[in-house]
């Protein structure tokens, strides 16, 4: 069941397995882009590239299971799982091959789909995120998750007592700089809350993040997959981690690695973004749609003319 918005935007639910994935679809011309988004995010991560996509391309993308409004299982998640998820759902719609738009974590699982449903993929967009550097030995991902995204980890546990003290809280982190905030920053965080006022809580399930998480850390399966893709790929980096001055999440021994195993690889590297502003502020959705529109031309627009 799907419902048009006042904007022209399709937002709906899909049967994708034993789950029903939410999504929205903003309008535009051709294929859709199909976006998945990361580990405690919701597909409004991507509401700035698609307005900047608008009369372009449309883009559709979906909250993942266990996140927003997508059904949420005691278990079974993994990158694996998402991967099967994203393309049962796109089955389901009637989607043939798509450019996929993957940021941090979705680009783990867009890795996923390219290499075990390539018939669906004909070009993957690493959107900040999909290797990380080889973990120590005593490595422990929950510890580690505790570590880098404490803020972001005890608000899916916490109450709030209304949307403007959510915001309030986002307020107070340096995640969103006072300049970087604006409508797509509020309407990704607004969508981020359920229930009702005074019991408000994230909608991302804690167990789906910690268990997705241990799964993005297996190093060996990463770097598998990126060995397996046989579609173009290209890689969009923001300068900065998940705050102005942190160390990016695609540093350039990463970078590196990922070249090793994808010679072909096209990278970019935004000015003035980080993790979160990459996709939900300027110049980061800007920059990345006008990136994401030429890569789909070469990938879809050429194959669809000789046809």
């Amino acid at each position: 069941m799907a419902r048009l918005a006042s904007n022209g935007e399709l937002i709906g639910r899909v049967r994708a397995g034993e789950v029903e994935l939410a999504y929205r679809l903003w309008p535009g011309k051709g294929p859709a882009i199909v976006a998945i988004h990361g580990l405690t995010a919701s597909h409004v991560n991507f509401i700035g590239i698609a307005e900047r996509l608008a009369g372009r391309r449309p883009l559709l993308a979906f909250d993942l299971r266990g996140r927003g409004q997508s059904d949420k299982p005691a278990g079974g998640y993994g990158m694996r799982q998402h991967a099967r998820d994203i393309a049962a759902a796109m089955h389901t719609l009637g989607l043939g091959r798509s450019v996929v738009l993957g940021h941090s974590m979705g680009a783990y699982i867009g890795t996923a789909l390219a290499v075990e449903f390539p018939e669906l993929v004909a070009g993957l967009v690493m959107l900040d995120g999909g290797y990380l550097l080889d973990p120590p030995a005593d490595f422990d991902p929950d510890l580690l998750l505790d570590t880098l995204l404490k803020p972001q980890v005890e608000r899916l546990r916490t109450t709030y007592p209304s949307r403007a003290g959510y915001l309030d809280f986002w307020r107070g982190l340096p995640a969103f700089p006072a300049a970087d905030w604006g409508p797509w920053v509020e309407a990704y965080l607004e969508y981020d809350l359920g229930g009702e006022p005074p019991e408000l809580r994230a909608r991302a399930a804690e167990p789906a993040v910690r268990e997705d998480f241990r799964s993005m850390a297996q190093k060996q399966e990463a770097k598998q997959r990126l060995g397996a893709i046989s579609c173009p790929v290209m890689v969009i980096r923001a300068e900065d981690g998940v705050a102005p001055g942190q160390p990016p999440i695609i540093p350039d021994q990463v970078m590196a690695e990922i070249r090793e195993r994808i010679p072909s690889v096209e990278e970019h590297l935004i000015p003035g973004t980080t993790h979160y502003t990459i996709a939900l502020a300027d110049p980061g959705a800007s920059a990345v749609a006008a990136l994401v529109d030429k890569f789909a031309a070469r990938c879809l627009d050429s194959t669809v003319i000789s046809h």
